[in-house]
């Protein structure tokens, strides 16, 4: 097995060249594989390698294109006996959307990067996030079944999505690194009073919504007033408005959450209630118009000004110029209530107020503030009890 340069000089007399990756397979067959560059050809070299080695190789010119494989997974989800409406699905996917941008490419000619860029495609076309994931799925199991036949070597969805799992966990380490510090991320007590004595006009009640809900500001740019119970000291989460102000669902389905909150947040909110500008969405913090606030204005108009008024500054700007500020307060504020003479919340409640999709997230950010029972003082009680 090598990696070779090839030089020949075509009819018209010009000198060509190219790389040429000579191998042979698990089977004891020859292949050349022929490439324009040297890298292209290493990278190919070093991936027959591995497929050989592991007998899984399977040669481009034995290979099934997009088109004959995802026919033949289908047939498989007949034999099985699949329900019609996924046979159905599987159909869709495959024929309106995989083989018009992929289905005349070799399956051995599949990987990370190509699938990526069939993400690219259909994107550009039109298909939303949603029905991205769904296709990318079906292509996943398109191959996971051509792997069963010995049509392909490797699944590209699979190593796209380790790459990716890889790329997040890194990306929580990093985040795990910088932890969130009182004072720099998160407001002290003393700032959210400062915050709170500040905020006037139709800004008060929602900064101090923010404050004591944890809500994050898509959320509360998205609330109802039909989703809050001011009799209970509740209010319920169910959707939420994004960047571009579209009203839609939760980030997770954990998003969808109830947050209790205390008399001063449903004062508040009474009082706020009777002066709120009409809207057709009904919505609790909308702008003077009726419609979906803008986080600029929030922040720019409300979070910023609050805060200057205040003395909350570093060289005469805003401390905090993001509204998750706020919400990075309720977080330590629920786990830390003993010092306000309460008890701080367990971490899987904390999880459920911030709307969390996993407790490893909330651990992750705020795993630092929890309590910690292995102080100094308690160690040494335990050693007295176990040696005396």
């Amino acid at each position: 097995m090598s990696v070779r340069k090839r030089k020949w000089v075509t009819r018209s007399g010009e000198d060509r060249e190219a790389w040429v990756v000579d191998y042979v397979d698990q089977h004891g067959q020859r292949h050349l594989e022929t490439f324009a560059k040297k890298k292209d050809a290493d990278a190919r070299h070093a991936e027959v390698k591995v497929d050989v080695r592991a007998g899984v190789h399977v040669a481009p010119s034995k290979s099934a294109n997009v088109k004959e494989a995802g026919m033949s997974w289908i047939k498989a989800a007949e034999a099985h006996n699949l329900e019609r409406a996924t046979i159905k699905q599987y159909r869709e996917h495959v024929e309106q959307h995989i083989v018009p941008f992929i289905g005349g490419m070799k399956l051995s000619d599949i990987n990370a990067q190509t699938v990526r860029k069939f993400e690219d495609k259909l994107r550009e076309n039109g298909r939303s996030q949603a029905m991205v994931r769904k296709i990318i799925g079906s292509l996943g199991s398109l191959l996971a079944d051509a792997q069963e036949q010995g049509l392909a070597a490797r699944n590209a969805v699979r190593d796209l999505r380790r790459n990716r799992r890889r790329g997040r966990d890194q990306h929580a380490e990093r985040r795990q690194k910088g932890r969130l510090k009182i004072g720099i991320d998160i407001p002290k007590p003393e700032e959210i009073k400062t915050i709170i004595a500040n905020a006037n006009g139709r800004w008060r009640p929602l900064l101090i919504t923010a404050i004591f809900t944890g809500l994050r500001a898509s959320e509360l740019r998205g609330l109802r007033w039909k989703d809050v119970h001011l009799d209970r000291h509740e209010l319920h989460v169910h959707q939420r408005a994004d960047r571009f102000n579209e009203i839609g669902k939760p980030k997770s389905a954990a998003g969808e959450r109830v947050v209790p909150f205390g008399k001063f947040v449903a004062n508040t909110l009474k009082e706020w209630k009777l002066a709120c500008p009409k809207s057709d969405g009904d919505l609790v913090f909308p702008n003077g118009a009726g419609k979906v606030e803008s986080l600029a204005n929030i922040i720019n108009r409300g979070l910023v000004p609050s805060q200057i008024a205040g003395g909350v500054v570093v060289d005469e700007k805003a401390k905090y110029t993001g509204m998750h500020a706020l919400r990075h307060f309720y977080a330590s504020w629920c786990i830390n209530r003993r010092a306000d003479g309460g008890l701080g919340l367990p971490p899987k409640i904390v999880q459920e107020r911030l709307g969390h999709s996993s407790i490893t997230m909330t651990y992750d950010r705020y795993g630092h503030l929890f309590p910690r029972g292995d102080d100094a003082k308690e160690l040494d009680a335990a050693e007295r009890a176990l040696v005396n």
